[in-house]
């Protein structure tokens, strides 16, 4: 079994950077020359003399990424334990460093842009790893992995969040390098795989029983973006906002506390303490989340409400068919609970997800069921006959959510669980046992039971009614558990039975909520009040008016940055393989005039409140300064009606993968402005034209540069 090494230090020379691990002297010392960037193994016993400039000890190396100037080494620094699961300790990466393979003299915009955009990224993300036990997999996936391979091979490459970043140590692992071009196994225990996402672990006891509840939620790193400027699916079949959601019990846990390797700790495996001769019993029920898979945008333009646009089913077909194909392969029936609206600016998605499943299900029989409240309370796709293809295996669930819980009415929520009963007890969970017959195994949990299906959920983001469903499919799903496990009467509750652990599940999925909020919407969910506390209040309804005020700001004046970090990290976007020409790719090429209009925006505003507060003498005209209150007044008018009415030129866009609509819708912004508004039409055309004269010219540069 190759695991990662825990302790890692860093030697800093003028040619190299040379990493060792203290608790193996007889592993190879992975060397980087610089500034080259050549990657070998070497006898680390035959560098022990050689002079460096500073030696630190780090927790792992989180990759090694191309700007444009230069390469770096991400290694990390400072790791936070989160807890113990199944006796493997869990880390959260709280701080890295960036080690340059060459010193670089003197300051570029773009270089120290690209750092500054990784640097925060990285530190606001929340990434977490282990060096015995694979996060990036479900624990049903992982009973059915061989533990002798390296860690890093068995990661799902889904939720692999460094995968790109790791590219160089894993071309190298598998084809060599300069020098030894073949397979180079002896690099595996640098290769450290972490996640994105949400990931708690809460040692906690239920009536008295001790028991160890965690709940991960990975985020895929494909179509990883933010809130509008990632939706629908790509034409791999990845979906945007694309998470799986584990729920894990633990009962006879090793070592659930976050102590050091003592008594019976085992270095190599990971494992920690024993279970006093019980054998550890682990359950778990994974869900997904991910948007609906069809080709559809929304684009911003500074209104509340951002326009929809949506292609054609027949353009999508190929890539929601190669979506579906991976999520019925990967966990059996998918029950795709759909919960936008049937009503207003959200009813074209809601319609062209369900033409969608229509053109995968043979021979499709629909079922619309309807109450008091709303026409459509419920409506559901499946095949109307014996399964023919694995596309029957998708049975799609339409939900009215806000219908339903209109005017704080949350409890009707209840009502979509009621209706999936027969799916859920069929679709039951996965249960192991980790006894020491498993030993003999290689350490391989012995399955008992496994879960069959998953139930897929999304609304427009895929955020907010989304976690009340999960959070209820969750509960419903532990109530079993406890009774499975003879921890509770058949019908009875876990929320009644223990308040104290009433609690703690409230607060770990409301946790959950606001952790895929933020790194999605930039804010915190709504409605966790109703995840917290159980029932809607007047406090939460004005707490998620303030959340949407902040979600608007943030989506179209903050969000641009936040996509090109997410492109610049995972790979999307790649400053050493940017064509001739690519320098000064943040400035901004909006005409002058168009960035002007905001500033004078604001020194109108300015000059009607000076004029408005600022003391006159009593025997003073009043007519000049009426006049001028009234022309700043007119102008700061004009200047808001002008950002307002052309409001595609005020996003701020992400500019390392500028988004198709983004760019179509700019330019049509752009014509509009040149052939209606008298003031600045002439103007900004005339910078249009020497634009285009300049682009022109500097193409037959590029081009005779390439030649």
């Amino acid at each position: 079994m190759t695991l990662p090494f825990r302790d890692i230090n860093v030697q800093a020379a003028s040619d190299s950077y040379i990493f060792t691990s203290p608790s193996s002297p007889n592993a190879p010392a992975l060397t980087i020359d610089r500034p080259t960037g050549d990657i070998r193994l070497s006898d680390a016993s035959l560098l022990a003399g050689k002079r460096v400039a500073r030696v630190s000890s780090i927790a792992g190396i989180l990759g090694v990424v191309r700007l444009r100037l230069d390469k770096y080494i991400i290694v990390i620094t400072k790791a936070q334990p989160v807890g113990r699961l199944r006796g493997h300790m869990v880390y959260k990466v709280v701080a890295t460093e960036f080690l340059p393979l060459r010193e670089r003299q003197i300051h570029d915009h773009d270089e120290d842009k690209f750092l500054n955009l990784l640097e925060g990224f990285i530190k606001s993300g929340p990434m977490y790893f282990s060096y015995s036990l694979d996060v990036t997999n479900t624990s049903q996936r992982q009973a059915q992995h061989d533990l002798s391979t390296p860690l890093w091979q068995r990661a799902d490459d889904r939720f692999f969040w460094n995968r790109f970043l790791q590219s160089d140590l894993i071309n190298f692992r598998t084809k060599g390098g300069r020098g030894s071009p073949a397979p180079q196994p002896g690099i595996d225990p640098y290769i450290l795989p972490v996640i994105f996402g949400m990931l708690e672990i809460h040692p906690t006891t239920f009536k008295g029983t001790p028991m160890t509840i965690a709940l991960i939620t990975r985020r895929s790193r494909h179509r990883a973006g933010t809130r509008y400027f990632s939706r629908g699916i790509d034409a791999e079949g990845h979906a945007s906002n694309y998470n799986e959601t584990e729920q894990i019990v633990v009962l006879n846990d090793r070592g659930s506390g976050l102590g050091g390797f003592t008594g019976s700790g085992d270095m190599q495996s990971g494992k920690f303490g024993g279970s006093d001769g019980k054998e550890m019993q682990v359950l778990s029920y994974v869900q997904t989340r991910g948007s609906v898979p069809v080709y559809w945008a929304e684009v911003n333009n500074l209104k509340y409400t951002p326009t929809i646009q949506l292609k054609s089913t027949e353009a999508a077909f190929p890539a929601a068919k190669a979506h579906f194909d991976e999520q019925i392969r990967l966990y059996g029936d998918n029950y795709l609970v759909n919960l936008v609206n049937q009503k207003g600016r959200e009813t074209r998605v809601k319609l062209a997800y369900e033409q969608m499943v229509d053109r995968l299900v043979s021979s499709p029989k629909e079922r619309v069921q309807s109450d008091a409240l709303t026409d459509e309370k419920f409506h559901t796709i499946e095949t109307g006959t014996k399964p023919q293809t694995s596309f029957d295996r998708l049975h799609y669930i339409y939900f009215d959510f806000h219908a339903e819980t209109k005017g704080l009415q949350m409890h009707r929520a209840q009502l979509l669980i009621d209706r999936m009963h027969e799916a859920l007890i069929a679709q039951q969970y996965f249960r192991a046992v980790d006894s020491p017959a498993s030993q003999v195994n290689g350490g391989r949990l012995e399955v008992r039971n496994l879960q069959t299906s998953v139930v897929r959920t999304n609304c427009m983001d895929c955020l907010d009614r989304t976690n009340v469903v999960q959070s209820m499919l969750a509960r419903w799903t532990l109530d079993r558990m406890f009774i499975d496990l003879g921890l509770m009467a058949r019908g009875s509750q876990f929320k009644e039975e223990d308040p104290a652990f009433e609690f703690m599940f409230r607060n770990m999925w409301a946790d959950n909520a606001d952790i895929v909020s933020n790194s999605y919407a930039g804010t915190g969910a709504m409605k966790t009040d109703l995840t917290r506390t159980g029932k809607r209040t007047k406090a939460g309804a004005l707490a998620d008016a303030n959340i949407a005020v902040t979600r608007y700001c943030k989506n179209n004046f903050f969000d641009g940055p936040r996509q090109d970090a997410f492109d610049l990290f995972l790979g999307v976007y790649q400053p050493g393989a940017a064509n001739i020409g690519s320098q000064l790719v943040f400035v901004d090429r909006r005409p002058v005039l168009i960035q002007a209009i905001p500033y004078l925006a604001a020194f109108s505003l300015f000059f009607v409140f000076v004029g408005m507060w600022t003391p006159r003498l009593p025997d003073s005209a009043v007519w000049p300064m009426r006049l001028f209150i009234i022309f700043w007044t007119a102008v700061a008018a004009w200047s808001l009606t002008f950002i307002i009415s052309n409001g595609m030129l005020y996003v701020n866009w992400p500019k390392l993968v500028p988004r198709p609509w983004a760019v179509e819708g700019y330019h049509e912004t752009i014509s509009k402005v040149v052939r209606k508004d008298k003031i600045l039409g002439p103007l900004v055309a005339k910078h249009e034209r020497g634009l285009s004269t300049a682009r022109y010219i500097n193409a037959e540069e590029g081009k005779k540069r390439i030649e």
